[in-house]
């Protein structure tokens, strides 16, 4: 899977629950809130005053590293 800015919080978490946790290391604590699984991560990041091009590259970056695993 592919994430991108408009990937929804409740894909990319069906996706890889492990990207919770990269979430949570940026400063977005909601993960678990109902109201954010249908927020694009560029939404999700806009509401919580993050830069949505860092916390994408952290993302890739974990999954880049599991994969190499």
């Amino acid at each position: 899977m592919e994430i991108t800015r408009q990937t929804t919080m409740g894909e990319m978490l069906e996706y890889d629950m492990g990207i919770a946790y990269v979430l949570m290391q940026c400063g977005m604590h909601c993960v678990g809130c109902p109201s954010s699984i249908g927020e694009s991560l560029e939404d999700a990041c806009a509401v919580h005053g993050l830069n949505v091009e860092a916390v994408l590259k952290k993302i890739n970056e974990y999954l880049a590293e599991k994969k190499a695993q």
